[in-house]
């Protein structure tokens, strides 16, 4: 029985058509974060694309009336998403089933270019699988929308050269850097390789044309998001949050090497086994430029100072087609109890998804609704008590701000944790200087009528004692409890 099963489940790759292949990552994405569509949210970065995005859709570019630390363009895709299909968390999760399912399209065509449609294929399935399990990666992260520009970069520079591919690719490299900045590392070293690639093959004059070609489509983006921004005035409020609030956010973080030296130490003895058995080649170029693309993001990771579980999104695709291409290579022909394990193992492998297709079948027998989580229950629970209205400050579950249609009090509110990062108040002309005189602000100024909390947990990062104990004794002695739902308590002021 198993062995009929695996032999279904093994495609004929001589007859897969890119159409068909893309079709099964699609489908493949779509039933592993499907049952994801209905929570409030997976990452609280995710809730906060959506409130800079809702705010764009109301006529209010982002920056000037909600702040984060992300590019313009990440709030561009949940608008547009937005305006096109309301407040929908289906709408916005589809969005990252495609965003996988199409990185995961270019990891295919990449791997079969190296090594035929067999390594494609299975670099696009282990793409989609990385990109969809494990931590907080069921939502939609700027790194999701920046591999969806990088990946297919990567692709059309391995291509045959030619001026209006390396055109796009310049167009695509800043669409990639204009929804996750960190990828400039990465950015810099593929061009400046295959620059050098170039030149080696062709010369100065077809280099230098290429450079150019390269930097005008990055260039060209680039401008295009800026002048929105010129035109309105605000012209340095873009350049301080795109650029200079990003490189303070990154120079306050600790850093240690010991943090990144056990992936560094694992790949470079992936790669020294690689080039030294012969499995993968230098004569390659493509395949050095994936090298250079991943020594650029871990680069980036060493500069923030700690690697995030949605981190690795950048890293994944880049990695798993020199993986199965390795793969390929030095297992050509696996026995057929390998492959079944390999076969156990993928239908395995989802088990948060399998998980959470239960809970939410439950909740919905229940609750009589898919849709679960805090964000979405406290601000039912605040409709039916007539409170939606009430000036609220959310500490967690922001997301509760877009479905009692209000806004955060401050700027720095629109991401609960940018309370307690003074480093960025100048770059969005905070006349706060410290996180203890935003706090004073928002409770003793603002004085917010309903605020929610956690229950039983620290308001801001356990790291900030000051700041947890100054706001949790302001809220004793201001506030009471009028309500617990789920995980959140609401306190109204007395």
């Amino acid at each position: 029985m198993l062995k009929k099963a695996l032999e279904r489940l093994q495609p004929d790759y001589q007859r897969l058509s890119h159409g068909s292949v893309f079709t099964i990552l699609c489908l493949l994405s779509f039933f592993i974060r499907l049952p994801f569509f209905f929570r409030d949210y997976i990452d609280r970065d995710e809730s906060t694309f959506i409130l800079v995005a809702q705010s764009w859709v109301d006529g209010h570019l982002p920056y000037t009336e909600l702040w984060d630390l992300k590019p313009p363009l990440v709030y561009f895709f949940f608008a547009s998403v937005i305006w096109i299909f309301g407040k929908s968390f289906i709408a916005i999760r589809m969005l990252g089933v495609l965003a996988v399912a199409g990185t995961a399209y270019f990891s295919y065509r990449i791997g079969k270019q190296f090594n035929g449609t067999k390594t494609g294929v299975w670099a696009g399935i282990g793409t989609v699988y990385l990109l969809s399990l494990f931590g907080s990666l069921q939502g939609v992260m700027s790194e999701h929308l920046s591999m969806l520009f990088m990946v297919p970069a990567i692709f059309l520079l391995i291509q045959p050269h030619r001026w209006w591919t390396v055109l796009l690719s310049g167009i695509m490299f800043g669409l990639a850097l204009m929804t996750k900045l960190n990828l400039a590392y990465a950015v810099f070293l593929v061009g400046l390789f295959f620059i050098y690639e170039t030149w080696r093959s062709a010369g100065w004059k077809r280099a230098g044309g290429s450079a150019f070609l390269l930097g005008a489509g990055i260039l060209l983006v680039i401008t295009a998001t800026f002048l929105p921004y010129n035109l309105a005035g605000q012209g340095a409020l873009w350049w301080d949050s795109v650029f200079m609030a990003p490189l303070a956010y990154s120079e306050n973080k600790k850093r240690s090497l010991l943090t990144f030296l056990p992936l560094i130490l694992v790949m470079g003895a992936f790669l020294y086994a690689a080039f030294k058995k012969g499995w993968l080649s230098s004569r390659q170029p493509g395949i050095l430029l994936l090298i250079m693309a991943l020594a650029g993001v871990l680069f980036s990771f060493m500069k923030v100072g700690r690697i995030n579980g949605h981190y690795l999104i950048q890293f994944h695709p880049l990695f798993l087609v020199l993986l199965a291409v390795v793969a390929s290579r030095a297992l050509p022909g696996p026995r057929t109890t390998i492959k079944k394990a390999f076969m156990v193992l993928l239908i395995l492998l989802p088990a948060e998804s399998y998980l959470e297709y239960v809970a939410v079948t439950r909740h919905k027998a229940d609750k009589g609704t898919f849709y679960n989580g805090e964000g979405i229950s406290v601000p039912r629970w605040l409709k039916e008590q007539g409170l939606e209205d009430e000036s609220t400050l959310f500490l967690e579950y922001h997301i509760g701000y877009w479905l009692t249609d209000q806004h955060p009090p401050t700027k720095s509110a629109t991401h609960p944790s940018n309370i307690c990062r003074p480093e960025l108040f100048p770059f969005y002309n905070n006349p706060r200087d410290t996180a203890m005189e935003e706090i004073r602000y928002l409770m003793h100024s603002v004085k917010p009528g309903i605020v929610v909390v956690r229950r039983g947990k620290p308001i801001f990062d356990k790291t900030l004692p000051e700041e947890n104990h100054y706001m949790q004794t302001f809220l004793d002695s201001h506030y009471r409890v009028i309500g617990s739902v789920e995980g959140a308590d609401i306190l109204q002021r007395k």
